[in-house]
C-alpha cells in the first residue's frame, strides 16, 4: 500500500471512531499501520482487561476471533466486530466443546483450567481461562494437584516448570500454536545469540519445550514488552511473531531487535487490513455475538480469571 493511501484510510478510520463513538483494540501481531491508529495495543490478558472497562458504544476488535468472542462477551450491551471473520486461531479449533466435554467425563473431579485461545463454547465449560501472561499463576492459585489444561501443550510445558507440584492432563493431547512452532527448537535464534552474545533472547511460553528451554527469558508479548522497555539492555532477539518485533522498534527507537525467525508470521492475523477495518467501520459489521446461553456460562471463568490477575500483580 502507498503511503498516501495508507494515510488517508488511516485518517478516515480514526474519523469514524470518533463519529460512532468506537473504540479500535489490537493485538501486538497486527501489522504496523493498525498498531499506528489503534486505542489500545496489547496482549490477550491486557486486551481482556480494556475490553471490560471500555467506555464506547462499539469496540473494533483487530485481532483473530476467539479475543472478539471475548470482547463480546464481556461486553454484551455493545456491537463488537471483528473486520475479518475469516481471521480464526488455529488453536482454539483445536479443541470444540464436544472433546472438553469427554474428558471431563472421564475426570469429573477435575478442575478445567482454559487458555483464552478457546472458542466461547470450549470455555463456558471450563472454571477459569488463563493467559500465556498469567497461566502459572492461576494454576499455582487454583491450589489443585491435578488439572485438565488446554489447548496448547507447550504452555502447558511452561506452567508445570514453575508450579513443579501440579499435574496437567492435556485437552487436546498435543495443541499447538503453527506460528510459534516454526522456531523448532530454536537453532536460529541461538546463532544468532553467538553473533550478539550482550542480547537478551526472549521466548514466548507457546514456543516448543526445546526452545523455551534455551531462552534467557520466556514472557508473553506483554512481558516481552515491558521486559524490553525496562531492560536497561540495548539488544534483544525475540522470539516470537514478528507483529510485536514491528511494535518495539516503533516505539523503542533506540533499542535493536531482532527476530528469531523472519518466518514466524500468523497469517490468520494478517487478514486484518486496513482497508477491511474502514469497511467494517462504514457498514458496522461483521458483528460478533456470542449466543445467550453460551455467553452467560464463558463469561464466569473469564471474570475469575480477571479478578484473580488483580490479586496475582
Amino acid at each position: 500500500m502507498k503511503t498516501k493511501e495508507k494515510l488517508e484510510l488511516q485518517s478516515n478510520i480514526r474519523a469514524l471512531l470518533e463519529e460512532k463513538n468506537a473504540v479500535l483494540l489490537a493485538h501486538n501481531y497486527q501489522v504496523s499501520e493498525i498498531q499506528e491508529i489503534a486505542d489500545f495495543i496489547g496482549d490477550s490478558l491486557e486486551l481482556s482487561q480494556k475490553a471490560q472497562n471500555v467506555d464506547a458504544s462499539m469496540i473494533i476488535f483487530c485481532g483473530v476471533d476467539f479475543m472478539a468472542e471475548s470482547a463480546s462477551i464481556l461486553n454484551p450491551d455493545k456491537c463488537v466486530i471483528i473486520p475479518n471473520p475469516a481471521a480464526r486461531c488455529p488453536m482454539a479449533a483445536q479443541l470444540p466443546a464436544k472433546v472438553l466435554i469427554e474428558a471431563k467425563k472421564q475426570y469429573p473431579d477435575t478442575p478445567v483450567v482454559l487458555y483464552v485461545n478457546t472458542y466461547a463454547e470450549a470455555k463456558a465449560e471450563c472454571d477459569v481461562t488463563c493467559t500465556s501472561a498469567n497461566a502459572a499463576q492461576i494454576i499455582e492459585k487454583l491450589g489443585a494437584k491435578e488439572v485438565l489444561f488446554g489447548p496448547d501443550w507447550n504452555l502447558g510445558y511452561y506452567i508445570m516448570k514453575h508450579v513443579s507440584d501440579v499435574n496437567l492432563i492435556p485437552v487436546p493431547t498435543h495443541g499447538f500454536c503453527n506460528t510459534h512452532r516454526l522456531f523448532g527448537n530454536g537453532n536460529e535464534a541461538i546463532e544468532l545469540k553467538k553473533k550478539y552474545p550482550e542480547a537478551d533472547l526472549l521466548v514466548h511460553p507457546e514456543c516448543e519445550p526445546g526452545f523455551q528451554d534455551r531462552a534467557d527469558y520466556v514472557l508473553s508479548t506483554g512481558g516481552m514488552y515491558r521486559h524490553c522497555r525496562d531492560s536497561s539492555n540495548k539488544i534483544f532477539i525475540i522470539g516470537t511473531e514478528i507483529g510485536m518485533i514491528e511494535r518495539l522498534r516503533r516505539e523503542m527507537p533506540t533499542k535493536i531487535f531482532i527476530p528469531a525467525s523472519k518466518y514466524a508470521e500468523c497469517p490468520t492475523m494478517k487478514r486484518i487490513t486496513l482497508k477491511n477495518t474502514y469497511e467494517a467501520l462504514v457498514n458496522c459489521g461483521p458483528v460478533v455475538k456470542v449466543p445467550e446461553e453460551i455467553r452467560v456460562k464463558a463469561i464466569k471463568p473469564i471474570e475469575l480469571m480477571l479478578e484473580m490477575s488483580k490479586q496475582i500483580r
